[in-house]
């Protein structure tokens, strides 16, 4: 059926809790499952029911024609607004399939080139073989597909993959599993008996811990745990030979561009060692420090002479810019004005042939 919670109900609705529905002449309670129709026909299974929107509910009970309204109670001990829900029969369906998420993660633990072994996913060769041609992804973006389980029944199978894993790959299967329909009914025997007496309802989760003061059940699988991932630690760019000798120039690895790993390591007997120059090698290292500084400083000067130079000549080409721009302005000017003039002239001439005929 489709159903909307009711806008002076205080809470959402959740899936697979008790709700007892007036349909008819009949009253009973039975347990729904809301789900939604996406745009490929799929119902996609949904835990609570939306704020402000029509959703679907399916539900087991007495067969009744589609159109029927039908009214959602939510019965309880508390003075408050007790209708929940509203909604309209749709169809009567014994083979309704509702499905809902489901990620599989794993992981290889061999790799080959286009083909890895995967483990962690599965548990038996009998699960592999359900999930046969599945489509599988890598958390990098690599498409793959469950190809056969292993000969250990221990869930590892063999997958096939668009490039080469890389054994830190973490390897998703997104599939779709049907959700079993609850096929609780339990009339109302008797319309006229007291609240809590002569008939027995089953009653909320929340009903039940209220009553015995328990806290809401903790899964442990859905809180949020500490991301810890190790550093990566990749291997060195190797570029073949032959690659080597196609690439232009500016693109072939240096071997002469320095590097830390050619640098002496701090500490060591390279790195201590004193270099003692003979007077002439002193004498030679002189003259070529003093040769760099007279260098050094000819090129300051030199750069110093013309970022003068680039200033006075913008100065001097912003002024003629200027002074371009304002004979520009001028010629326009009287253009403009003798076009005026000579409009206005042709306008009193047609004016005078009109009045003349």
């Amino acid at each position: 059926m489709r159903v909307k919670k009711h806008r002076w109900h205080k809470k959402v609705l959740k899936s697979q809790d008790p709700l007892t529905f007036s349909v008819g002449w009949r009253r009973f309670q039975s347990l729904p499952l809301y789900y939604v129709q996406d745009p490929n026909l799929r119902l996609r299974h949904i835990k609570y029911t939306p704020e402000h929107m029509h959703c679907l509910a399916a539900f087991h009970g007495p067969q009744v024609p589609p159109n029927t309204g039908v009214l959602c109670f939510q019965t309880d001990a508390r003075k408050s607004f007790r209708i929940s829900a509203t909604g309209v029969v749709l169809e009567v369906a014994a083979n309704l399939k509702v499905v809902k998420k489901l990620k599989l993660v794993g992981s290889p633990f061999k790799v080959f080139k286009n083909t890895a072994f995967i483990k962690d996913m599965f548990t038996s060769a009998l699960e592999v073989a359900k999930f046969e041609g599945a489509a599988l992804r890598t958390v990098s973006g690599v498409r793959g597909q469950v190809k056969r389980a292993l000969q250990a029944d221990d869930g590892t199978f063999r997958a096939t993959f668009e490039d080469k894993l890389l054994r830190s790959d973490l390897v998703l299967l997104k599939a779709w599993v049907p959700v079993p329909l609850p096929t609780l009914y339990n009339p109302v025997s008797n319309l006229l008996a007291p609240h809590g007496r002569g008939w027995l309802r089953m009653r909320t989760g929340a009903e039940v811990r209220a009553e015995l003061g328990a806290a809401p059940r903790v899964n442990a699988d859905s809180l949020y745990k500490p991301i810890e991932r190790a550093p990566r630690r990749f291997n060195k760019l190797a570029v073949p030979k032959a690659l080597q000798a196609a690439l232009p120039y500016k693109s072939k690895p240096k071997l002469d561009a320095p590097s830390a790993a050619k640098k002496p390591r701090k500490g060591s007997l390279k790195a201590l060692r004193a270099v003692v120059a003979e007077p002439e090698e002193r004498a030679a290292a002189k003259l070529m420090q003093q040769v760099h500084t007279m260098y050094n400083e000819r090129e300051r000067k030199r750069k110093r002479s013309m970022e003068v130079r680039r200033a006075a000549h913008a100065k001097k080409a912003a002024r003629e810019e200027g002074e371009k721009a304002a004979a520009t302005k001028q010629v326009r000017k009287k253009r403009y004005v003798k076009q005026g003039l000579e409009e206005k002239k042709r306008s009193r001439g047609g004016a005078g042939g009109d009045a003349d005929d």
